[in-house]
């Protein structure tokens, strides 16, 4: 008569699938801590690549901003100056032309979205693109305002406020003359800005 293998019995049965569970999470626990000590490691190299600039750097950059800079163009960029009103370079220039970051040389306004304000600075709906500007809050003099900054060289153009042409937007984009450089429509392209010539091509039109 053959004899049948006995069943552990129930508790041995419990002892095995609770030493299994414990197995199974000590070995997830450990590919967790190994997959996060590998990710901190990464993240540590990443911070350490990109070394901050030092105060060498920073005092060079500055020296050149200033021999490149006038004055005025360096105070209203670098320190957030606004120079005054209806005594700067572009506030009543009439001229078709764009509007580009004194700094950088990159393109921020046109004169096709320029308007008369009144108030003695340059004043436009809207940025030449989206994406060249930078916005931020601005509490400074006790005063809740919205800077607009270069989106490239991250200098001080002005603020933005909600009082412009309603139809065109409601926004008024009031810009220091200082922080910007005017080229004409005739200078375009012999400025490398020839592929700004069909906005105003395409405005002729109208």
């Amino acid at each position: 008569m053959l004899k049948l293998p006995q069943r552990p019995p129930p508790r041995s049965r419990t002892m095995l699938v609770f030493c299994f569970m414990v197995l199974v999470g000590l070995i997830g626990a450990q590919m967790f801590l190994s997959r996060a000590g590998a990710q901190k490691q990464e993240e540590k190299s990443m911070a350490t690549s990109k070394p901050s600039a030092t105060p060498a750097a920073t005092e060079a950059k500055t020296g050149e901003l200033k021999q490149k800079l006038t004055p005025q163009q360096y105070y209203v960029t670098q320190q957030c100056g606004t120079e005054p009103a209806f005594n700067n370079a572009y506030w009543n220039n009439h001229k078709p032309g764009i509007y580009v970051d004194v700094v950088t040389g990159e393109p921020l306004f046109t004169s096709l979205d320029k308007f008369d304000s009144g108030t003695g600075w340059p004043s436009f709906t809207k940025p030449i693109a989206k994406g060249k500007v930078t916005e931020k809050s601005d509490r400074t003099y006790g005063m809740d305002r919205t800077e607009v900054r270069g989106a490239k060289s991250d200098a001080h153009l002005g603020h933005v406020f909600d009082d412009g042409p309603a139809d065109k937007g409601g926004l008024r984009y009031c810009i220091n003359s200082a922080a910007l450089r005017f080229i004409p429509v005739e200078k375009l392209k012999e400025e490398g800005y020839g592929q700004f010539l069909p906005l105003f091509e395409n405005s002729e039109k109208h």
